[in-house]
């Protein structure tokens, strides 16, 4: 067994995945009436039979579940472009989950921002 490689087969197969999607995407599916969609993440299972694509979602024109609802119904087709390209005995089923990483990541910024402005003006009082 080669020991060489810096990570294991499935998180290189989801990056793999990850790009092939990224290039449906641009040229064959056309999600742009949902707002400018971008996929984040892939985890694919170790079976590497199922993979979950995280994806993000920049000037929404629609609600959270109805883009979720949306990209779902677009599963066959993602999976019918990414089959010839990805070099394995079977494609992977896909299931698209909203990134909630990216919301919690910013609220976490805004609350440490504002401890560090109450910090600043506590300081100052003190001198």
């Amino acid at each position: 067994m080669n020991v060489n490689k810096p990570y294991n087969r499935t998180d290189r197969v989801g990056n793999e995945i990850l790009h092939i999607l990224s290039a449906i995407l641009i040229k064959h599916i056309d999600l742009s009436h949902l707002g400018f969609l971008s996929f984040t993440n892939v985890v694919v299972s170790p079976d590497l039979r199922l993979a979950n694509v995280y994806y993000s979602v920049l000037n929404r024109k629609k609600s959270d579940s109805e883009i979720n609802i949306e990209i779902n119904k677009l599963r066959k087709a993602f999976k019918k472009y990414m089959g010839p390209k990805l070099h394995l005995k079977c494609t992977p089923d896909l299931k698209f989950y909203h990134d909630e990483s990216l919301i919690y990541s910013d609220k976490i910024s805004q609350l440490l921002h504002k401890l560090d402005i109450k910090k600043n003006n506590d300081d100052s009082e003190s001198l």
